[in-house]
C-alpha cells in the first residue's frame, strides 16, 4: 500500500515538460489570447444563455448570476494567472497539478477539463446549430426534424447533423497551425463584438420597463426559481460561459513570454467578457419577459425579430452563426493539447502525444473531434448546458489549492511568478469555497453524471494509466 501511495503521488519534474513541449511553436501574443478567451467566453453563451436562465431560474435578475458567476471565475482567473506564468506547460490543470501534488491528482483535475471541454464543444456546435436552422427558418428553408436536434424520438429529432458538421470544419482549420487559427479568431471576434455592441443599441429601444418587475421573483418551493435560491443556480449554470480561462491556460507553451502574456489574457478576457453579459443580458430581459424565452436557444435574435427589427435580427444570426465558430475553435484547440498532454505524459496512448510537421498535436486533435462530434450530435443543448459546469469548477478548486502548493517553491526550484495572486494565503481558500458552492448548487443530473465521470476516470487510471505513465516507469 505505502509503495502504491508512493506512484500515486510522484510529482513530475517541470523540466521534463519544457523539453517535450518545445516541439509546440510559442505563437500566441496577449491579443490572442483575448481573442481566445473572448470568442469562448461570449460565444454561444452570450448569444443563449442569458434567455434560458432567465426562464428557469433568476427572472428579470440574471445579471446577478453573471457578476457572481464572474466573482467566482474572476478569483480563479487570479490563481490560473500566476500557475501559468510559474508553469507555462500544455495542458493546464492536468500539468500543473502533477508538478505540485502528483500524478494521481493531476489526472483526476485533467478528467474532470476532458469532461468540461467534451460537453462545451458539444453544447457550443449545438447553440451554433439552433440559430443555422433559426436563420434558414427565417429565409424559408425547412430542415428536416429527424437530423436537426439531438437523440429525442418525442420530437422527432435523432441526430443534429449541422453540429458535426461545425466540429469537423474547425477540426480541419485547428490542423492548419495554431498561428493561421489566432487569425482567423481575432477577426471573427472583433465582428462579433461590433455585432453584439449594435444588439445593445438596437434592443435597447425596444425596452420595457415593466419588464423588470419584480427584478428578483419570489422563490417559488420545490424548484430553482426566484429568490438567491434561483441566482444561486443561474450561477452554475452560467459558469460555462467561463471556461474560457482553462481554454486560454491549455495554450500556454504556445504563448510569447507567458509569464506576462499569460496574465494579461487571463484577466483581459475576464473584464472584457463580464461587462458585454451585463449589458446582453439586461437588454433582453427587458425587451420581454423572462418566461417569453423558455427553451429557446436563441432568444437574442428571436427578440429582435418580435420587436420588427428583422435586419438587425438577421444580422445577428449571420454574426453568431460565424462567430460561434470562435468559441469552437478555442475549445477544440484546448481540448486537443489536454489528450496531448495526456499522451505525452503516457496515461493515454503515447501516440496521441505526437506533434507533427506543422506544430499541431494531429492525432489528439482528430481523436477529439470525431468523438465530439458524436457527443454534439446526439445530446439536446438543453442537457448539456446543464453538464457543462462541474468539469469546469472542479478544475476551479484544484487550481486554487495549487496556490499553497506553489507558492513555497516560487524562487527556489521553480520560477518565481511574475503575476502573484493577491491576499495569499487568504484569497486561495476562498476562491476554491466559492466554486465548491457554485457546484453544490448544480443540477442533481449534472453531480450525479460527474460522479460517474471520475469513476470511469479512476478505472482507466488504475488499468491503463499507471501501468504506462512515464513517471512510473522511470521510477521503477
Amino acid at each position: 500500500m505505502k509503495k502504491l501511495l508512493q506512484r500515486l503521488f510522484l510529482k513530475q519534474d517541470p523540466s521534463v515538460y519544457q523539453q517535450k513541449d518545445a516541439k509546440l511553436t510559442p505563437s500566441l501574443r496577449t491579443i490572442d489570447l483575448i481573442g481566445l478567451g473572448t470568442g469562448m467566453v461570449v460565444g454561444t453563451a452570450i448569444f443563449t444563455l442569458p434567455g434560458i436562465v432567465a426562464a428557469e431560474h433568476t427572472g428579470p435578475a440574471v445579471p446577478l448570476a453573471f457578476i457572481a458567476a464572474a466573482i467566482g471565475a474572476g478569483l480563479s482567473a487570479l490563481a490560473y494567472a500566476e500557475t501559468s506564468s510559474v508553469l507555462p506547460f500544455a495542458g493546464s490543470a492536468f500539468s500543473w497539478i502533477n508538478v505540485l501534488f502528483g500524478e494521481f491528482l493531476g489526472w483526476i483535475a485533467g478528467w474532470a477539463l476532458l469532461a468540461e471541454y467534451f460537453i462545451s464543444v458539444a453544447f457550443v456546435a449545438s447553440g451554433w446549430s439552433a440559430y443555422m436552422r433559426g436563420f434558414l427558418s427565417s429565409l424559408g428553408v425547412k430542415f428536416p426534424t429527424a437530423l436537426a436536434g439531438g437523440f429525442d424520438p418525442h420530437q422527432g429529432s435523432y441526430v443534429d447533423i449541422l453540429a458535426a458538421f461545425a466540429i469537423l470544419i474547425v477540426g480541419i482549420l485547428i490542423s492548419r497551425g495554431v498561428h493561421q487559427v489566432s487569425k482567423i479568431e481575432n477577426f471573427i471576434v472583433s465582428i462579433k463584438l461590433l455585432v453584439i455592441i449594435l444588439f445593445v443599441i438596437v434592443g435597447a429601444t425596444a425596452i420595457q420597463t415593466k419588464n423588470y418587475t419584480p427584478f428578483i421573483p419570489a422563490y417559488r418551493p420545490g424548484t430553482t426559481f426566484g429568490g438567491w435560491q434561483g441566482i444561486l443556480a443561474g450561477t452554475a449554470q452560467i459558469f460555462i460561459a467561463y471556461v474560457g480561462f482553462d481554454a486560454i491556460a491549455a495554450n500556454t507553451a504556445e504563448t510569447r513570454n507567458p509569464q506576462k502574456t499569460m496574465p494579461r489574457g487571463l484577466i483581459g478576457t475576464l473584464v472584457l467578457g463580464t461587462f458585454f453579459f451585463i449589458a446582453v443580458s439586461l437588454v433582453l430581459v427587458g425587451m420581454f419577459k423572462y418566461s417569453s424565452y423558455a427553451n429557446n436557444a436563441e432568444p437574442a435574435a428571436w427578440a429582435l425579430r418580435q420587436s420588427g427589427h428583422y435586419l438587425t435580427a438577421n444580422l445577428l444570426s449571420v454574426v453568431a452563426i460565424v462567430g460561434i465558430f470562435s468559441a469552437l475553435i478555442a475549445i477544440l484547440l484546448a481540448s486537443s493539447r489536454l489528450i496531448y498532454a495526456f499522451g505525452r505524459d503516457g496515461l493515454l496512448p503515447q501516440f496521441l502525444g505526437v506533434v507533427d510537421d506543422k506544430h499541431v498535436p494531429s492525432h489528439a486533435l482528430w481523436i477529439i473531434t470525431f468523438l465530439a462530434m458524436i457527443l454534439g450530435s446526439v445530446f439536446p443543448f438543453t442537457f448539456l448546458a446543464t453538464l457543462v459546469s462541474a468539469g469546469t469548477l472542479v478544475a476551479f478548486i484544484f487550481v486554487s489549492l495549487g496556490i499553497y502548493a506553489l507558492r513555497p517553491r516560487e524562487g527556489k526550484d521553480l520560477p518565481d511568478a511574475q503575476f502573484k495572486m493577491p491576499l495569499y494565503p487568504v484569497l486561495p481558500v476562498v476562491s476554491a469555497l466559492f466554486s465548491v458552492v457554485i457546484f453544490w448548487g448544480l443540477n442533481h443530473d449534472a453531480k450525479i453524471m460527474m460522479l460517474w465521470w471520475f469513476v470511469i476516470g479512476v478505472v482507466i487510471y488504475f488499468v491503463y494509466g499507471i501501468r504506462h505513465s512515464n513517471i512510473n516507469k522511470h521510477h521503477d
